[in-house]
């Protein structure tokens, strides 16, 4: 679709929803919209998440579900990668979702929102076509959006708007939104589940530091006289009103005591099992999981990393795939062999010593070119043509006269020699002619 079609048909979400009535323009408004001091479209965490460890697994999570691609392409007849769709989906996808995020912050913001808040709807704002009349429809821009109410066949979103600078309510259509659910929503966020568990007892055990921590003296004083009057009580008020006068006036925080009262200092560490509950709590969160202490401080051998990839990162970007899939591509285009598939970096957790023998036997089996292999170790393609190859460089072959190390390269056919098939080809038609 050209420039020109795009501005004649284009469709805008919040114009659809009904949620603007004129475009935006900062030459009309005399400026450049809304400000913020902080991002503005940048999805927050729940008040209780941001002040835990919780915060720092659902960024864990997060950065590695965004580390996979995710692309629209095209299959062959036996649903295998053939080549990348050159789309506006695909646009979104591997370069820039949207004007305020590119490819991978958008994956991040994602997954980020689905581990806080168990489900999302990814809309597409800006649409070639209106999707409500037309099923030949491409994305142009989408954004994440969290879902806030649920009708039979709506969902109310809400979407930060890119052109007033704030966030709005849309009621829009199921079938034109992705709408994803965490496939770990039962450990992470129903109202009883570990991680909610968890995240109660952090916050019992953040009010607790706050109240020791916050300045009190938890002071007894004994009076030499019994307080049974009311005369006797408003004496030990008055004496008490002193004592915190002395102090809150003193430069270095003394006040003086008669000698027959005693002084009974209660501000020790009170003993819990908060503590003990919490390391239950997040040991059995991260079995459920499938994350280790070794995942989160990067120290992780090979084999746990492969068990928290596909027992975490798998089931979380093949939701959101399918999810999109389901949306975003028509029967058509699934009938013309169009997908959403995602890949992930075979050799992004091999050591280089393993990678070179990896990389070895793949290409003497012909599954991988050496400019393929060269791009996994990050460098630079080879100009030699034999580098775009699937050739076996230690055996012979004719194509490429390629001789393995210390041997010799096939002969090449002659003319003369009458046991070559060129030779006798050129015989029988020779006779052929001559009959």
């Amino acid at each position: 679709m050209g420039i020109l079609d795009r501005w004649t048909r284009g469709v805008n979400a919040f114009k659809t929803a009904g949620t603007r009535d004129e475009d935006y323009s900062p030459n009309d408004l005399g400026s450049y919209g809304a400000v913020a001091s902080v991002r503005p479209d940048r999805t927050r965490s729940s008040y209780s998440n941001e002040k835990s460890i919780i915060a720092s697994i659902y960024t864990r999570i997060a950065i590695d579900c965004a580390a996979i691609e995710i692309k629209h392409a095209r299959m062959d007849d036996q649903d295998r990668y053939l080549e990348d769709i050159d789309s506006g989906l695909n646009n979104c996808l591997t370069v820039e979702a949207n004007v305020d995020q590119p490819a991978s912050a958008f994956r991040q913001d994602l997954f980020m929102t689905l581990c806080d808040k168990g489900y999302l709807a990814v809309v597409p704002v800006d649409t070639s076509l209106d999707p409500r009349n037309s099923m030949s429809w491409d994305i142009l821009t989408m954004r994440v959006g969290e879902i806030v109410k649920w009708h039979p066949r709506h969902v109310r979103v809400s979407l930060y708007n890119d052109i007033k600078g704030i966030r709005e309510e849309l009621t829009l259509p199921k079938t034109t939104v992705s709408i994803i659910e965490n496939p770990l929503y039962a450990i992470m966020n129903e109202p009883d589940s570990t991680l909610q568990r968890l995240i109660r007892k952090l916050n019992l055990l953040d009010a607790v530091d706050e109240a020791s921590a916050s300045g009190k003296l938890d002071l007894l004083v004994q009076l030499p006289y019994t307080i049974k009057s009311e005369t006797r009580r408003q004496q030990a008020q008055s004496r008490r009103d002193d004592i915190e006068f002395q102090l809150k006036g003193s430069k270095y925080g003394i006040a003086y005591i008669d000698g027959t009262e005693k002084v009974t200092q209660l501000n020790r560490p009170s003993e819990n099992s908060l503590l003990g509950q919490i390391e239950y709590l997040l040991k059995m969160l991260y079995g459920q999981l499938g994350i280790t202490e070794e995942v989160m401080n990067g120290t992780a051998d090979e084999s746990t990393m492969i068990n928290y990839q596909n027992r975490t990162i798998k089931p979380m970007v093949r939701a959101a795939v399918e999810a999109m899939k389901r949306t975003f591509l028509t029967k058509t285009a699934r009938s013309q062999r169009q997908s959403i598939v995602y890949f992930r970096d075979p050799f992004a957790l091999v050591p280089l010593q393993q990678m070179a023998e990896a990389i070895d036997k793949l290409a003497r089996n012909e599954v991988i070119t050496s400019n393929e292999g060269r791009q996994a170790m990050g460098m630079r393609p080879s100009k030699d043509p034999k580098a775009d190859q699937l050739v076996n460089s230690n055996m012979p072959n004719d194509k490429t006269g390629v001789a393995p190390p210390g041997g010799t390269a096939p002969p090449e056919p002659t003319a003369t020699d009458p046991e070559t098939p060129t030779s006798n080809a050129t015989e029988e038609g020779e006779s052929q002619n001559g009959s």
